[in-house]
Order: C-alpha cells, then sequence, then structure tokens
C-alpha cells in the first residue's frame, strides 16, 4: 500500500540545482530572473516547513485515504495503463478545483496565500509552500479517488508527479513553449498570470498540469505581452518575516471575527476581500473596476486620450 517511490524527494536535488543555476546564468545576463536573497531565503525556509508540516499530518491523510480506499467501490489494478491515465485526468481535475476553491474561499486562500506572497517570480517561488495546508483539510477532496478504488500509494505517487511538474513553470526564463503545448498543458507563461496581481489576471490559469480546465470551466487568461505581470498580493506584506507569511492571513481572519463574530461565516468562507459593509475589495470587484477603467478609456475621443 506504501507507494514505492516518492517523485518529489527525487527531484529535490533537480529543484536545488536548477535554482543555483538560474541564479548563476541570471548574474550573468543570460536569463531573465529576478532573485533576492531574502526573499528566496523565505521561499526555501517555507518549503522546509511545508515538508515538516506534511510529516506531521501525515499520518492522519493517510489513515483516511486508507479507510476511504477499504470501503471502495472498483479495485483498480496498480500495474495497468489504463487506471494511471484515468488517475491522472482525475487527480489533475481534482487539483483544479483544489487550486480553486483555495482561492475562492477565504479559509482555504489563509492556507495557500504565502506562495503568492513572493514579489518575484523565479524557480525558488515553487518551493513556498503552505504550512497549513493540511489543517485547513482540502486533503479531503482526493478521498473520493480512493473510495473509487485508486490506492493511496498510487494517489500519493500521481499527486507528487503533479508537484514535481508545477516547479519548472515557476519562471520567467521560459517564455512561450510551442503553441500545441500551450493549448494543451500549464507552462511559465499560463502559471505568470496565475502568480500576477494585475485586474486583468486575478484569479486565472487554476491548472496542475493540463491547461484544458481552465479553458473548459472559463478560468483561462493568456499572458499579453502589452501587459507584463506584476507579481505578489493585492497587498504585499512588505516583510520577510517567515512567521508573518506563513501565517497572517490566519491572523486577519481571527481578528475580524473577533471584532465582528456575527459576521463569522462571512469572514471565513467569504471571497477573499469580502467585508460586511463593502470596504475592503475581492478579486471580482478589483476586476469589475479595472474593466469600467478599460471602458471609459475606450470611450474617450482619441485626441482626449493623447492629451492626457
Amino acid at each position: 500500500m506504501k507507494a514505492e517511490f516518492d517523485p518529489v524527494t527525487l527531484a529535490t536535488p533537480i529543484f536545488i540545482l536548477t535554482i543555483v543555476l538560474e541564479i548563476v546564468l541570471a548574474r550573468l545576463g543570460k536569463v531573465r530572473a529576478h532573485y533576492e536573497w531574502k526573499d528566496t531565503a523565505v521561499s526555501l525556509g517555507m518549503g522546509l516547513g511545508s515538508t515538516v508540516a506534511g510529516v506531521i499530518t501525515g499520518g492522519l491523510v493517510f489513515a483516511a485515504s486508507l479507510w476511504a480506499y477499504e470501503h471502495r467501490v472498483f479495485t483498480v489494478p496498480f500495474t495497468a495503463v489504463w487506471a494511471w491515465v484515468a488517475l491522472f485526468l482525475l487527480e489533475d481535475l481534482t487539483y483544479y478545483w483544489f487550486h480553486r476553491l483555495s482561492h475562492e474561499r477565504r479559509f482555504w486562500w489563509a492556507a495557500h496565500v504565502n506562495h503568492h506572497s513572493s514579489q518575484h517570480y523565479n524557480l525558488s517561488t515553487a518551493l513556498r509552500q503552505t504550512w497549513t495546508g493540511g489543517v485547513a483539510g482540502t486533503w479531503l477532496l482526493w478521498l473520493p479517488l480512493a473510495f473509487l478504488g485508486f490506492s493511496p500509494a498510487m494517489i500519493a505517487i500521481q499527486k507528487g508527479i503533479s508537484l514535481v511538474y508545477q516547479y519548472w513553470i515557476h519562471t520567467e526564463t521560459i517564455r512561450r513553449m510551442p503553441r500545441w503545448f500551450e493549448a494543451v498543458f500549464n507552462t511559465p507563461s499560463h502559471h505568470r498570470v496565475h502568480h500576477a496581481r494585475n485586474p486583468r489576471y486575478l484569479d486565472r490559469n487554476y491548472a496542475g498540469i493540463l491547461i484544458v480546465w481552465d479553458r473548459l470551466f472559463g478560468t483561462f487568461q493568456p499572458e499579453l505581452d502589452e501587459e507584463p505581470c506584476r507579481y505578489g498580493l493585492v497587498r504585499n506584506l512588505g516583510a520577510f518575516n517567515i512567521l508573518r507569511v506563513a501565517f497572517h492571513e490566519w491572523v486577519g481572519i481571527a481578528k475580524d471575527i473577533a471584532r465582528q463574530p456575527r459576521h463569522a461565516l462571512g469572514w471565513l468562507f467569504g471571497p477573499p476581500g469580502w467585508s460586511p459593509d463593502g470596504s475592503r475589495q475581492t478579486s471580482a470587484m478589483l476586476k469589475a473596476e479595472w474593466e469600467r477603467g478599460q471602458g471609459k478609456a475606450a470611450a474617450e475621443p482619441e485626441g482626449a486620450r493623447e492629451a492626457a
């Protein structure tokens, strides 16, 4: 039942080597990459802390997966090619909805926000992972796969493959892949959009491996050459305190509930930026404001725009 190999563990030396290589090539002016040592240190620290947190909660997750598998509807053979193809598609679809939920509801955003907190976009950003994902319970979304009959070992391996794939798309070094590849798979271009804080780009491109899910569910946004991505949060932290990076949104939720406990459900499960009086801005509000600005600019006479 235990996974025979862990893709993430096997790939970790490659992660470190390629980060070093990207830093060196950027210093030599050979590639486009921006590194700041404090920011990179936070990313590496978050990655290490995430590994420790995963060990702490891993027993519970495995026990729940094993229980679900023991009550499975079917038994999916471990060695069948079709089983791995089916798991690849189902797990990737599960990841899409997990990722979307992690952006659209504040409780789960609190566990995911640290991954978006860097104002730089480089390979080290991929390692800036959550410490609280296990506590937030998003792993429950993968239990239906065990109920269907995929063993916990199969699921763990496929999740690891997905995580390893997503490492290389955290870079500005690679601009575009071939058109056919961009049409089907998640790429650095697509994922740069996902990490951007430009209103046009907010809450788009949730894909793990296949970008087709975003195209199917209406959340796809291509990267536009005329609008470079600006990275980070809508309101950046402006600090490199790793504890603040890891827990600031949880602290914010606690303060909001303490101040207005009758709105606890809204503070917990409303979209990030929600407030009972509308004084804060959600992604939808920011996008609507931007669209109004675009419409106003388009309606202005050409001469007036040039004079401005």
